[in-house]
């Protein structure tokens, strides 16, 4: 019980995730952290207000409603997807468009319909499987298979 238990836990995607959540939360520790000092501030300075907003509040009939602290964490969500979104995921995608190497072609997952039978054959097909009939492969389907044009 205790074997599959520490398997479980020494598994290469257990560790990643414990790494990635912690490197995460310290993240928004920083984000926040960030938006707190500089963000807040200058919203300050541009409203002419305080700036602060983690203790904006108003009340009903004795009841607190914090919503300062609601305005806060929006912006260091903002401010963490804005971040995450140009210092991760486009530079990310950047290499991935450019060490993408051309993806063989599959035979038979360009699909068309045989003109006298009209059942799915392969776009590269000559000649129809159920009827037998002989069909004009499509020349594009032809070229990114690599194969040569019929006679």
């Amino acid at each position: 019980m205790l074997n599959g238990f520490k398997d479980f836990l020494l598994r290469g995607n257990v560790i990643s995730m414990a790494i990635g959540l912690a490197v995460g939360a310290a993240f928004t520790a920083v984000v926040t952290a960030f938006s707190n000092a500089f963000i807040t501030p200058l919203i300050g300075l541009a409203t002419g207000t305080v700036g602060d907003f983690s203790h904006s509040y108003f009340t009903v009939r004795d009841a607190k409603f914090p919503y300062g602290l609601f305005i806060s964490a929006a912006l260091a969500f903002m401010i963490t997807a804005a971040v995450l979104y140009f210092c991760v995921v486009l530079p990310m995608m950047k290499i991935q468009t450019r060490f993408k190497r051309d993806e063989p072609f599959d035979i038979k997952a360009a699909m068309r319909d045989c003109p006298r039978c009209f059942t799915e054959i392969p776009a590269v097909a000559s000649r129809c499987g159920h009827c037998t009939s002989e069909v004009e492969p499509v020349p594009e389907a032809l070229q990114k298979a690599g194969l040569p044009a019929p006679r």
